[in-house]
């Protein structure tokens, strides 16, 4: 099915649209996405120290001091981001509200095999997907691990003489390379892999906007788009009206 979903009558020119992500969830992809976005501008010119840039950058010890203020600065932010996040799952857990939407499923293996032939052009059709499909969940559980390595690798970094009071001295080394090695792994992968699939794919601005309209809800997430228009949950909320 295909066009606009809505009859002929002016009243019902305007297309529906469905709300996709609350207003706390936009509030959490936009700190994650300017703290990983300083993160990543005040951590590459440590890495790469030869570069002209970096050394322009880190010339003198009070700028070396300064770009790694606002490193730690946009650290402490992303760790109160994740402590956040993970303390909402469990509250959600406690209270049995917690959507299995992004758990990984015997479905999203036959969604990527299903998808696969059809790239190949083995099959005629797409296959539906939910609310959220394979390639989202991959996304979210490969940022949600890589976060949590670098989170864990960067505070021993930051302290390295308290950790090394119990733990072995090759943690530091060792942290220091799996957290400049993640931190770039992640890059590649988001520039690749989850810039492509939101951006250059199609233009969806649902993480800031909140809502998908009829066509893409239908086109993307047909599963979902049947249970809503089904009457299985409440009519999506208007604009204004998200917690």
């Amino acid at each position: 099915m295909s066009g606009k979903r809505a009859n002929s009558s002016p009243a019902a020119q305007q297309e529906r649209t469905f709300l996709r992500f609350a207003l706390g969830l936009r509030w959490e992809h936009a700190v994650l996405l300017l703290s990983g976005l300083v993160l990543l501008l005040t951590g590459l010119p440590q890495k790469y120290r030869e570069f002209s840039l970096s050394q322009d950058l880190l010339s003198t010890p009070e700028r070396v001091d300064l770009i790694r203020q606002i490193h730690h600065i946009a650290a402490i932010i992303l760790i109160l981001e994740v402590i956040y996040h993970i303390g909402r799952i469990i509250i959600l857990m406690a209270r049995r509200k917690l959507p299995g939407d992004l758990l990984p499923t015997g479905q999203d293996l036959r969604d990527a095999g299903q998808m696969l032939q059809y790239l190949l052009f083995m099959r005629k059709d797409k296959p539906k997907f939910g609310k959220y499909n394979f390639e989202q969940k991959v996304t979210y559980w490969f940022v949600f691990f890589s976060i949590g390595m670098m989170v864990i690798s960067g505070i021993i970094i930051w302290f390295p003489v308290w950790f090394t009071q119990f733990l072995p001295g090759g943690m530091v080394p060792a942290s220091k390379l799996a957290h400049s090695t993640e931190s770039m792994v992640l890059v590649v992968f988001i520039i690749i892999w989850h810039f492509y699939h939101v951006h250059l794919e199609r233009m969806n601005m649902s993480m800031f906007t909140g809502r998908l309209s009829e066509d893409e809800m239908h086109d993307f997430h047909e599963k979902e788009y049947e249970r809503l228009t089904a009457g299985q949950v409440p009519t999506p909320a208007q604009p204004g009206e998200e917690k």
